[in-house]
């Protein structure tokens, strides 16, 4: 599953976190993250090619956001189980 190994890395992951909840250009989630634009660029390369996020053009920017509900989803639950672990709140189903 290369949707899975892309969510392994910190920075795509925190990108992923941004993009569940609207759009931004590389520049914007550059400045949010922190990071270097050409790092950011290369992650979402990555991303898009795995199929998590798409583009659209806004005049000459490119705005990124995650593909579908199904992965808005995928993110929500990774980081909701990931606080869990992190926090010690007990397992429940």
């Amino acid at each position: 599953m290369d949707a899975f190994r892309m969510l392994s890395d910190p920075t795509r992951l925190r990108l992923m976190w941004l993009l569940s909840s609207g759009e931004y250009d590389v520049g914007s989630l550059a400045q949010a993250l922190d990071v270097a634009r050409p790092s950011v660029s290369q992650h979402l390369a990555k991303l898009r090619l795995t199929g998590l996020v798409e583009t659209r053009r806004d005049g000459r920017r490119v705005l990124y956001r995650a593909r579908d509900a199904h992965v808005r989803a995928l993110i929500h639950e990774a980081l909701f189980h990931a606080d869990h672990q992190v926090s010690g709140i007990p397992r429940h189903d």
